[in-house]
């Protein structure tokens, strides 16, 4: 089943591609590579939430904020190659802003782990690091990045 068939069938659509805040494009390819630059949970034009993880952000609110993260880190490699033309997920990097003794960034960063592995199955296991960090662009308490391998 294709990337694109399988968020129909999850009942998930990617959103438009989020515009860039800075000097930067939403994603690069290189050879069987695509990079996409750090996602941060917007949706419809808007930070979903902002604030830190650990504070007036639950763990359980900040998973969901990386889920949307990843439907933007597609998004942005949908618009690029096509998602269907994605071999596999090389590698993912969570941000988490923290609140101070927060610990839990791999269990927020799960939520786009979890969606990789929802949309290309056993194609979406991959590498991956789940770093806290003071803060992120715009109050935002989660950014995701991935690396993923595309056909020719």
């Amino acid at each position: 089943m294709s990337a694109l068939a399988r968020l129909k069938e999850l009942g998930l659509e990617l959103p438009n591609v989020v515009p860039p805040v800075a000097a930067y494009v939403p994603a690069v390819r290189t050879g069987d590579l695509v990079f996409t630059s750090g996602q941060l949970p917007m949706a419809g034009g808007a930070m979903a939430q902002t604030g830190l993880v650990g504070g007036p952000v639950t763990p359980e609110q900040a998973k969901e904020l990386a889920r949307t993260c990843a439907l933007n880190a597609l998004a942005a490699v949908d618009a690029l190659v096509g998602l269907d033309r994605v071999v596999r997920v090389v590698k993912v990097v969570g941000f988490v802003a923290s609140a101070p003794g927060f610990t839990g960034q791999p269990g927020v960063v799960n939520g786009a782990s979890e969606l990789f592995g929802e949309v290309f199955g056993e194609a979406g296991q991959h590498a991956r690091s789940a770093i806290g960090v003071a803060a992120l662009p715009l109050d935002a308490p989660v950014e995701v990045e991935i690396i993923v391998e595309v056909s020719a």
